[in-house]
């Protein structure tokens, strides 16, 4: 027992610092065990068959195809036809995404509709900021309603067939989690966008993104308006508004050239500008940008160059590299035009600047591989032609598919695991998916998690460990009623779930939950219906969640704006959730 605690305060540790990302940190801890002798060498890696691991892959294949297919554009272009009350979108939206969240992947219903919304927001004139995060927010309140919705539902399933004999069923999870949907939703487009910042863009209503400000680098050539012009000139020399942050001339960096100083071919500007200020300036200074001079003489009479914004993710090999220290064009086929970071001005040159989560890429390459290579970069691409425009629409089919793998499970045909793997290469068969996609589609690092801390939250439970933590809450409460200790108990599984993994926080709270039921003498459905619910709700940091990080930085969000609207979203989850929780699963 002393060893598990051990390890789980190196993993708590880990998680909190942030600085490791948390697959390998979950291996840590499994290692560790192993080393140890707590967790046989032969059961190290039982986790990874597990049926909860199975299901999420499959489900994140699933969620690709049904991408591809387009029904969430046909969905999204409903919204326009409702009118233009702010409330009414707002909430479509939101239903949109909550709804598609409980079947598919979270961020990928999530990233699908960021263009609509932003698109519609230039349209009526509103800010961004004011739709994003309710966004983000109602992809996590819609993985509560199903058993597919988010990993913690698939893993507090399984820990209930442990326990029980019989795991939760696809609906399980509805009448709480639309409850608490519906709740949600409601506060967000009536108040809870009011709390956020009105942060107005600076581009035009042709910008689908409002980027902050980019950090670029331009190359005065030998045809550019800039050669032979003053430092002192470059803000007149066209209707943009850039800032030079800096120059490198002969490979020698001057921090703040003088103003009378002359411009000479080949000096490299380092310049902040926002997306449409920075297209004005290179057209119309005759400049070059630094990062795909090559790549465009490499491709010299090419027509499928095409450029892309794409989000830096937590899990991405990016953060902490540089394009230097990663080759990334070599890599990855494309070239980093520029980037955009919240809350910092970054003075570094672009292939020594540290990618960081929410960092904002515009990169450049070839239509055949750009979406391949944001994909292998672990970053999400912010733009809707990134999302297989142009293919077939088939709606039909991947909604015959997914609601046969659904059917499935419903009637007690297959279970979950089999019935998603069936659908999934079902998906691939139809071409919904292409071969080559079908591996890119799962998110590695969240399969990886999971099967490691599997063995961690067994041998929580197996040396005692639970038990032991159970009856500390027990007895440090005893005379109080059972909602008060089901409140507790999701406060907790809410406090872990906004610093680490919610499925490792899952992995970590259920065998307490069922220690605390135990204790009680009660059914452990209620403790894990309240575990499940508090392990989707990280509502205050954009670290919590990826869906959070997707939205910061097209937001233009700062990491205290989460707790305006996320304080307010806890509350509404901690006083409903739990008497709505004993209403539907009593002890």
């Amino acid at each position: 027992m002393i060893i598990v605690f051990s390890a789980l305060a190196v993993l708590l540790g880990l998680f909190l610092w942030g600085r490791i990302r948390h697959d390998i940190v979950a291996l840590t801890g499994l290692f560790i065990l192993v080393l140890t002798g707590v967790v046989p060498p032969y059961r190290a890696f039982h986790g990874f068959s597990h049926p909860a691991v199975i299901t999420v892959a499959a489900v994140l294949i699933i969620s690709r195809g049904l991408q591809n297919s387009g029904l969430i554009e046909i969905l999204a272009g409903w919204v326009s036809a409702v009118g233009k009350s702010f409330t009414i979108q707002i909430f479509i939206l939101c239903a949109i995404v909550a709804a598609a969240s409980g079947f598919m992947n979270n961020v990928g219903a999530l990233a699908i509709m960021i263009p609509v919304a932003i698109r519609i927001s230039r349209k009526n004139g509103w800010s961004p900021s004011l739709v994003l995060m309710p966004l983000a927010f109602a992809s996590l309140l819609g993985g509560m309603t199903t058993l597919i919705g988010t990993p913690p539902n698939l893993i507090i399933s399984a820990f209930r067939a442990g326990a029980s004999g019989s795991p939760f069923g696809m609906f399980d999870f509805s009448a709480v989690g639309a409850g608490l949907t519906l709740a949600g939703l409601l506060f967000i487009s009536l108040a809870g966008w009011r709390l956020l910042p009105r942060r107005s863009p600076k581009g035009s209503k042709e910008d689908l993104f409002h980027i902050e400000d980019y950090i670029t680098e331009v190359r005065v050539v030998r045809e550019s308006k800039l050669r032979g012009a003053k430092v002192g000139d470059i803000a007149s020399a066209a209707d943009a508004d850039v800032s030079l942050l800096g120059m490198i001339r002969a490979r020698r960096r001057i921090h703040a050239p003088e103003p009378d100083e002359i411009l000479k071919m080949n000096d490299i500007l380092i310049i902040e500008a926002d997306s449409k200020d920075l297209k004005d300036f290179i057209e119309s200074t005759g400049v070059r940008l630094v990062g795909g001079r090559r790549f465009r003489r490499d491709a010299e009479g090419a027509k499928d160059i095409r450029y892309s914004e794409a989000v830096v993710m937590g899990d991405s090999s990016l953060v902490g590299n540089t394009a230097a220290s990663i080759n990334m064009r070599s890599r990855f086929g494309v070239n980093l035009l520029a980037v955009a970071r919240r809350e910092k001005q970054l003075r570094q040159r672009l292939d020594r600047i540290r990618f960081e989560r929410g960092d904002v890429l515009l990169l450049q390459g070839r239509s055949r591989n750009l979406s391949d290579a944001i994909t292998a970069m672990q970053c999400l691409p912010l733009a809707d032609r990134e999302y297989e425009v142009g293919r077939p629409r088939r709606v039909s089919l991947g909604l015959g598919i997914f609601g046969s793998a659904i059917l499935a499970v419903v009637s007690g045909f297959l279970p979950v695991e089999a019935a998603f793997s069936i659908a999934a290469v079902l998906m691939v068969l139809a071409g919904l998916i292409p071969a080559r996609d079908m591996y890119a589609a799962v998110d590695w690092p969240i399969i990886v998690l999971l099967g490691a801390m599997i063995p961690v939250g067994e041998a929580l439970e197996t040396s005692g460990g639970a038990a032991l933590i159970a009856g500390g809450i027990l007895r440090a409460g005893p005379a109080f009623p059972l909602w008060v200790t089901l409140a507790f108990v999701m406060a907790v599984t809410v406090a872990l779930s906004s610093v680490i993994n919610n499925a490792a926080t899952a992995v970590l709270m259920a065998p307490v939950g069922i220690g605390i039921a135990g204790g009680l003498g009660v059914s452990a459905d209620p403790f894990l219906m309240a575990i499940a619910v508090g392990a989707s709700c990280a509502f205050l940091t954009p670290i919590g969640h990826q869906s959070n990080t997707l939205v910061m930085g097209p937001g233009g969000y700062k990491f205290g704006d989460y707790r305006r609207m996320g304080i307010p979203m806890l509350l509404i989850v901690l006083f409903a959730g739990v008497p709505l929780i004993l209403f539907v699963w009593p002890a």
